[in-house]
């Protein structure tokens, strides 16, 4: 396998911290991570906008305080943190959707220093034609 390509679209915490454990395990594995960023979750990669990602998907928001009581008492570090954590293993790039990216009238220089470049679903697809795709 070349190793895996996520696209994240979710902007809800919950969705957030799965991708973190993956790509921090993936990258601890020595796999190539790619994650293509697009949809409600751009907004969690533009800088500073981790700090705004504590939304829970309706689905699971009775849930909440278990989650957030349960992070804090494990001392779980953040999604943020995890994905920071892989990329300096070398192994990840992350991508920002273009489409997305201009809908929401975001240019490279929004985006948190750990989102490698701007680009379309093509690029990114053909980049990822030999990995394993997640969609969170």
């Amino acid at each position: 396998m070349g190793g895996l390509s996520i696209i994240m679209f979710s902007g809800t915490v919950d969705k957030f911290i799965p991708l973190g454990v993956i790509t921090q395990t993936a990258a601890n594995m020595e796999m190539p991570v790619k994650i293509f960023v697009t949809g409600w979750a751009l907004l969690g990669f533009v800088k500073d906008g981790y700090k705004n990602t504590n939304r829970i998907s309706k689905e699971f928001e009775d849930m909440a305080p278990l989650l957030i009581d349960g992070l804090r008492n494990t001392h779980t570090p953040s999604w943020y943190e995890m994905i920071k954590s892989a990329k300096e293993s070398g192994n990840v790039t992350i991508y920002a959707c273009s489409m997305m990216a201009n809908v929401m009238q975001l240019k490279k220089e929004n985006f948190d220093d750990m989102v490698d470049n701007v680009v379309g679903a093509a690029t990114f697809l053909q980049e990822s034609k030999d990995s394993q795709v997640l969609f969170i």
